[in-house]
This record gives C-alpha cells, sequence and structure tokens, in this order.
C-alpha cells in the first residue's frame, strides 16, 4: 500500500484547501503515488495540467484575476514556459496589451543532468529583441518548486530583459515562492495551497520502497 504523502492538498473539495485553489484544482485532474518531477525533487501528489486550457471558459475568470494582479508591474511582455505557461502568458499578454514570448525546454542530452534544477530552457532568437531591456512577467499556469520559472526567468535575464514579477495561477507549497523571495522578486498568484516536495536522499516515499515514476 502506498503511503499517504503528509501536507499535501488532496483531490479538490477537501478541507484546508483555499477556494480559489480548491476551484482551480477543480479543472484538472490529480493521482497520487511516487514521481521524480522536473526539479528533480520527489512528490507525492501529481496534478495532470493539461486540460486547463481546453475549456477557455471555465479558466478565463482565473486569468482576469492574475492579469489585474499583474498590472501594477508595467510589464511590456510576458513570458512563460511551454506548455502551459506559455498558454497562460499568451492570455496574459492579450488581457495586459503586452508582447508574448515563451521558452522551450532544451533536451536533456543538451543542457539536463542529475540533481535538482537542473532543466534549462531557451527563448527562441526571435523574441530576443522583443525582450531585451524590457519589464517582463515570468508567468505558469502551476507554480511549486518553480524549476521551469526559474529556468526562464535565467534565460531573459541572461538576454537582456528585467524580469520584475512572477505569476502563477497557483501556487503550490513554498520552494518556487522563496525563491523569487530570495531574487526580491514578488510573487503573484490566484490561489496557493500547501504541496510539500522531498530532496531524493529525504524522500520518505524512497525509504518505503515505494516504486519512482519519472515525470521529468
Amino acid at each position: 500500500m502506498t503511503p499517504e504523502p503528509p501536507n499535501v492538498p488532496n483531490v479538490p473539495n477537501v478541507p484546508n484547501v483555499p477556494n480559489a485553489a480548491s476551484e482551480l484544482l477543480a479543472l484538472v485532474s490529480a493521482r497520487r503515488g511516487h514521481f521524480l518531477l522536473e526539479s528533480g525533487y520527489h512528490g507525492g501528489l501529481w496534478f495532470d495540467l493539461d486540460p486547463l486550457f481546453a475549456e477557455p471558459a471555465r479558466v478565463a475568470p482565473f486569468v482576469a484575476r492574475l492579469a489585474d494582479a499583474l498590472r501594477p508591474y508595467d510589464v511590456a511582455a510576458v513570458c512563460g514556459p511551454l506548455l502551459g505557461g506559455a498558454f497562460l502568458a499568451q492570455l496574459l499578454a492579450h488581457a495586459l496589451g503586452a508582447t508574448f514570448c515563451f521558452t522551450e525546454r532544451v533536451p536533456a542530452a543538451e543542457g539536463g543532468g542529475r540533481g535538482l534544477y537542473r532543466a534549462r530552457y531557451r527563448l527562441a532568437p526571435a523574441f530576443v529583441p522583443r525582450v531585451d531591456g524590457r519589464r517582463v512577467a515570468v508567468v505558469d499556469d502551476v507554480m511549486s518548486a518553480g524549476s521551469s520559472l526559474r529556468a526562464t526567468f535565467a534565460e531573459l535575464r541572461a538576454h537582456g530583459a528585467e524580469p520584475v514579477v512572477a505569476g502563477a495561477l497557483l501556487v503550490l507549497g513554498s520552494a518556487g515562492a522563496d525563491h523569487f523571495a530570495e531574487q526580491q522578486v514578488p510573487v503573484e498568484s490566484v490561489g496557493r495551497a500547501p504541496y510539500e516536495l522531498w530532496s531524493p536522499e529525504a524522500c520518505p516515499l524512497c525509504a518505503a520502497g515505494v516504486p519512482l515514476e519519472n515525470l521529468a
């Protein structure tokens, strides 16, 4: 029997998950297990985010709320990692009257590896002049460890952009948000919920012998 990971959000409509987060989680599916995430951390709950933008009318109110939260930062561009972050970035760019751009993950053979936060994301050359010297919001549909957002943030800065805010529809846990706080970059979101991640050496599911599924 798979151990129940502590302090992670359940599927929607359970206690201890704030209303906005519960409403967002109702748009996706979740399953429990033992997962290796892109960040290199292990987790006990996996959300399938592919359906999030399948029905635009359902997600539109949350996108509008995040756009309102980002508007005071006066960004000239909105950038998100493929896939979900890019979908969100395009919607937010339209709402804010800003330029849209996205990053895509570098194949592991080029830039991956073992350890935490090894994933790299690349900005397409056509977008480089559109972000150079400009204030940019980096966004993703959901932020947990923040691996793709961290990599997008670093890529934008490498091309002369000024990322001034990170945004997500839903922030799970604190690992990703803590990183941006260290960078003095504010994080805006529509909902937040608890979520627990473990480094491989401290993972209780590894210690219990639960098979690991690689989602990285």
